[in-house]
């Protein structure tokens, strides 16, 4: 990916991963904004003066924003949240990050994080990047779920195991 190598050379890669991370996020929580985004009504000059309204008003870095102008001129803005998930994809790979979705049934302290990532790197040899996100049904506890390898450490599931067991099945 051009963008990748551009923002490797200029060192200036965590600065576009940020930025393509908060424009996924917008995209995400705005349905005006995805909706803008997808719009093949208006023409490609409003788009562009939106756009750069935006990652100034974002303080956006200077590729990321030559970036999405490049993405209105060429009609793929659009694909913003694909885009930058394969970069963010990319840029794991470059680092040795290995993505881990963690899921816990309350919001991690910063201190819990941290711990977190310490101990699964020590038991997977890599970096960690995950994403937590909280589902309250776990009762405490958590699951992290690396590629197809499952950690189930939840209340949840040790108070369904214990029903089974109980039951006798």
């Amino acid at each position: 990916m051009a963008l990748f190598q551009l923002s490797l050379e200029k060192k200036v890669l965590d600065m576009v991963a940020s930025d393509l991370t908060k424009l996924a996020t917008l995209v995400e929580q705005s349905e005006d904004f995805a909706a803008f985004l997808k719009n093949p009504v208006l023409d490609q000059n409003t788009k562009a003066k939106a756009v750069s309204a935006i990652a100034k008003k974002a303080k956006l870095h200077k590729l990321t924003a030559n970036f999405l102008g490049v993405l209105v001129e060429n009609r793929r803005l659009g694909y913003l949240s694909k885009i930058a998930a394969s970069f963010l994809r990319i840029m794991a790979d470059h680092r040795g990050e290995i993505k881990a979705e963690v899921i816990s049934a309350s919001k991690l302290t910063k201190a819990q994080t941290e711990t977190l990532r310490k101990k699964l790197k020590k038991n997977l040899g890599q970096d960690i990047a995950f994403e937590v996100t909280v589902d309250p049904e776990l009762l405490g506890g958590l699951k992290v779920k690396v590629g197809s390898r499952v950690i189930d450490n939840s209340l949840k599931t040790k108070l369904d195991n214990l029903t089974l067991q109980m039951k006798g099945v």
